[in-house]
C-alpha cells in the first residue's frame, strides 16, 4: 500500500519515471565504458599493426567441429598470420569437459589450413573473456598481441586484455546481422557489467596453474618476443 500511495498522481509517476531512468543509467554504464575505449585500437586485418601473437577467443564447437561463428574468428587469425601480422596464435577457451573441447577444434582447424602446429598454442582454461586475458598475461607471458573476435564482442575483449597488461589492438570478424549477431550483443549488456568488475578487481582465473613457455618457445624460434 505505502509503495502505491508513493507512485499514485502526477508525482508518484514522476518518481517512478526518475526511477526508471536512474536504473538504466546504471545499467548501461558499464557499456558506456567500454564504447569509451581508444577507437583506434580495433583495426582490421589489413591495417592492424603487426604484433607477435593473435589471441583467438573460443566460441561454439558442434561434434568438434567449429560453429560458423568461431570459423571465422579462425579465418580472421589465418589471415594475419599469412599476412605475417603475427608469429604465434594462442587459441584460448573451454575444456571444462572431456567432450568438449573448443582449444582442440581451433588448433585442427588451423593446422588443418596449413599453420604449422608449432606456431599454435592451446590454452585449455579459457572460460570466459577474463580468463582468456589474464592466463594470456599470466600463464603464457604475452605482453603484445592482436585480439580476435567477433565485432561486438572486441570491445570486451580489448578492455580486458589492456586490464590484465597486454598492450592490445582488436580485429573483428564482421557477420551478417542475424538472430545470432543480435543475440550476440544483447549478451554484450551483462558482459559489459562483469567486465568493468574483473578490470577493477582483476580476479585470478577459474584456473590459473603454473606459467606455460609454449608462446615464448614460438616466439624465440620465430625470432619475435612475446
Amino acid at each position: 500500500m505505502r509503495v502505491r500511495r508513493l507512485l499514485s498522481g502526477r508525482p508518484g509517476q514522476r518518481r517512478a519515471f526518475q526511477a526508471l531512468v536512474a536504473f538504466c543509467a546504471l545499467a548501461l554504464a558499464p557499456s558506456a565504458w567500454l564504447f569509451c575505449a581508444d577507437s583506434g585500437r580495433i583495426r582490421t586485418v589489413a591495417d592492424v599493426p603487426a604484433e607477435p601473437v593473435a589471441v583467438v577467443f573460443g566460441a561454439g564447437v558442434v561434434n568438434g567441429v567449429p560453429s560458423d561463428y568461431l570459423a571465422h574468428r579462425l579465418d580472421a587469425a589465418l589471415q594475419l598470420y599469412r599476412a605475417g601480422k603475427v608469429e604465434a596464435l594462442l587459441v584460448t577457451g573451454d575444456n571444462s569437459k572431456p567432450s568438449y573441447n573448443e582449444p582442440q577444434a581451433m588448433y585442427d582447424y588451423l593446422v588443418a589450413r596449413g599453420v604449422p602446429s608449432d606456431r599454435v598454442v592451446r590454452d585449455y582454461a579459457g572460460f570466459d573473456t577474463w580468463d582468456s586475458c589474464t592466463r594470456a598475461r599470466r600463464v603464457f607471458g604475452v605482453q603484445h598481441a592482436v585480439l580476435v573476435s567477433q565485432d561486438f564482442h572486441v570491445r570486451r575483449a580489448l578492455a580486458l586484455c589492456q586490464a590484465a597488461g597486454i598492450d592490445s589492438y582488436a580485429v573483428g570478424a564482421a557477420e551478417t546481422h542475424d538472430a545470432t549477431w543480435y543475440y550476440g550483443g544483447l549478451r554484450e549488456i551483462p558482459g559489459a557489467g562483469k567486465a568493468l568488475f574483473s578490470a577493477l578487481l582483476r580476479p585470478d582465473p577459474t584456473l590459473l596453474g603454473p606459467t606455460d613457455p609454449a608462446v615464448t618457445r614460438v616466439l624465440a624460434t620465430a625470432g619475435g618476443k612475446p
